[in-house]
């Protein structure tokens, strides 16, 4: 389900935790079904759709804001979508290196090698299972915000790292 198609309460901006923080590097438990379909849930899927927006990132990771939960937010071209206890159960063989970025590991860029396809298994904010079908960049940000829920950052499989001027280059997931 759409982020937008609920009724949003007050949104705020929640602080990115950035590496070397420890808590990235922590893998992330996963949220009962009960959890899922709370308020307080709904309200942190609320603030981190705001602080993804705000950020110019593409996915937020629930580790990225310190919270140590199998939870995503990615901004689709529907809109932002909330996946709970994400997983990726089918990939395909063929893979492609493209350049990456992280709200987490900011002014930092690397070539990282992806699956081009993923399925992901996830629940919605209903705590109803979904699988998607994802390529391209949409396979490239579910592959990127899971691994920070195992605490994997990209640049533990990026090449040729380079840091930038922050004002010269725009951050992707």
């Amino acid at each position: 389900m759409l982020l937008s198609s609920k009724i949003k309460p007050m949104k705020k901006i929640l602080k990115i935790i950035v590496n070397p923080d420890p808590s990235l590097r922590k893998k992330s438990k996963i949220i009962a079904d009960s959890d899922i379909k709370s308020k307080k849930m709904q309200e942190l899927c609320f603030c981190m759709e705001k602080t993804m927006l705000v950020k110019d990132g593409i996915g937020l990771a629930a580790p990225q804001i310190g919270k140590g939960i199998r939870l995503i937010i990615i901004n689709t071209k529907e809109g932002p979508v909330a996946m709970f206890n994400p997983k990726i159960i089918k990939n395909s063989w063929s893979k492609e290196v493209e350049e990456e970025g992280c709200l987490s590991v900011p002014n930092v860029f690397g070539d990282v090698k992806r699956f081009k396809k993923v399925s992901c298994e996830y629940k919605d904010s209903n705590a109803e299972k979904v699988c998607v079908e994802a390529s391209g960049l949409m396979a490239r940000v579910i592959q990127h915000e899971i691994d920070h829920l195992d605490g994997i950052l990209f640049i533990d499989k990026a090449d040729n790292i380079k840091i930038v001027d922050p004002n010269k280059h725009k951050q992707n997931p």
